[in-house]
């Protein structure tokens, strides 16, 4: 048995609570995870896990066994990247999770340059609106917009970006343009149904504010839809700027009430909680920061 693979084992069933989690992670057949522990329990002459309604927890050896061996698991992995060097430190897999859209437009194009800097590194990317489970999933980091609902998840603010009211010209050809932030109330909007989104908005302009509830005939939970059904001139959106940054650049969307401003949205770089942040994650995150530049997070 190699000791400190089972002990990795071990803690991926702590932190997902399941053998079927930890196998998933491993990319290995759920028997195999549970032969693992029943070896490890047998080499250190105690239980370490227990069933429970929920899963599997782990026994009071067990976890003070689990802080150990996240320990040395992640003093093994510093080892390892210390004795290769800086210049060779990532290596390995290395898992991102991200909003579709965002992703899509301003991570994966990034993605040639980081793995050129890092020819030992593979990346696997997990896209999805919502706001997945890290440790169940397996995600190194995450990047996630706007306010963090979980307090517990360690993360780091990398960036900020404004929020915008954009359509299509031929949207504004056919409904005019809103003049005011109250002008709002006489146009159909494209309502994004996710965090950050929502049907009530407060703008400011100096020390005037206005607040708004917008009307639409569409809700949608995904930023793609919200950008399709824009093109498709159904109505407004009112939106982060990152979302439409190649149409605004074009000019295939513009935006209006230039002189209003409303809430940025915050960009995390979110880590699971349990383990230390690794290094690829922690480089990954610094990254995106740089690459992304003032345009269009900050």
């Amino acid at each position: 048995m190699n000791r400190l693979a089972a002990m990795d084992a071990f803690v991926r069933v702590v932190d997902t609570g399941s053998f079927t989690g930890a196998a998933r992670q491993l990319r290995i057949g759920q028997p195999a995870v549970s032969k693992i522990i029943a070896q490890l329990e047998e080499s250190v002459g105690v239980k370490l896990l227990l069933r429970t309604t929920q899963g599997l927890a782990a026994t009071e050896a067990g976890e003070n066994f689990y802080e150990h061996a996240r320990r040395s698991i992640e003093e093994a992995d510093e080892a390892v990247l210390k004795a290769r060097g800086v210049g060779a430190a990532l290596t390995g897999r290395l898992r991102i999770g991200g909003a579709v859209t965002f992703s899509r437009l301003h991570v994966v194009p990034c993605l040639p340059k980081f793995l050129a800097m890092h020819p030992g590194l593979d990346i696997e990317v997990f896209l999805d609106d919502r706001n997945l489970d890290l440790v169940e999933a397996g995600i190194d980091v995450a990047l996630r917009m706007g306010d963090l609902q979980d307090s517990s998840l360690t993360a780091r603010k990398i960036g900020q970006g404004p929020r915008v009211v954009v359509g299509t010209p031929s949207y504004f050809e056919t409904a005019g343009e809103p003049a005011t932030p109250a002008d709002l109330a006489a146009h159909q909007t494209v309502i994004y149904d996710q965090r950050g989104g929502g049907a009530v908005w407060n703008f400011t302009r100096g020390a005037a504010e206005s607040t708004v509830t917008i009307r639409g005939r569409i809700r949608l939970t995904a930023a793609e839809g919200v950008r399709e059904a824009v093109f498709a001139g159904m109505g407004l959106a009112i939106t982060s700027e990152w979302m439409f940054a190649p149409e605004l650049a074009s000019g295939r969307v513009r935006r209006v009430l230039q002189d209003w401003q409303l809430p940025p949205i915050d960009l995390w770089a979110v880590f699971p909680t349990g383990r230390n942040t690794s290094m690829k994650a922690r480089a990954f995150a610094s990254f995106i920061e740089q690459e992304l530049g003032p345009f269009p997070i900050r």
